[in-house]
């Protein structure tokens, strides 16, 4: 999972702690997370990643002893539905953006997103 010389691809370690914390029960520590995360992850490194997560609103947070224990401020699907929105935000080019990533679905996925579109039901916003 690491990139050319030795480093991570951006944004892989916040993926591997939000999956932590996703399939999580509760609440959770850095201790914890680090523990979940595994490898040669460091605890600073952990809570550094934890600490940038709450203030993109990806995780909340509340008093654990003398730390913080963290959630997931949305669920993994409304994460994704979020990024997917955050990329079409403000482009001039929309429907080609929205054109490419749908030749690119499989037919399951864009059967499944015709009928989606098609019953034009929105789920609960959170």
């Amino acid at each position: 999972m690491r990139a050319k010389e030795g480093r991570r691809p951006p944004g892989s370690l916040e993926a591997a702690v939000m999956g932590v914390l996703w399939a999580a029960d509760a609440p959770m520590t850095a201790t914890e997370v680090q523990q979940e995360v595994g490898g040669e992850l460091a605890y600073n490194t952990v809570q550094t990643i934890l600490f940038r997560l709450h203030d993109k609103g990806a995780v909340e947070r509340g008093r654990a002893g003398r730390g913080h224990a963290y959630w997931p401020a949305k669920d993994a699907a409304a994460q994704a539905a979020s990024q997917m929105q955050a990329a079409l935000a403000d482009r001039a080019d929309r429907q080609a953006v929205l054109q490419l990533f749908a030749a690119s679905l499989d037919d399951a996925d864009a059967a499944l997103l015709r009928r989606l579109l098609a019953d034009g039901e929105r789920p609960p916003q959170p």
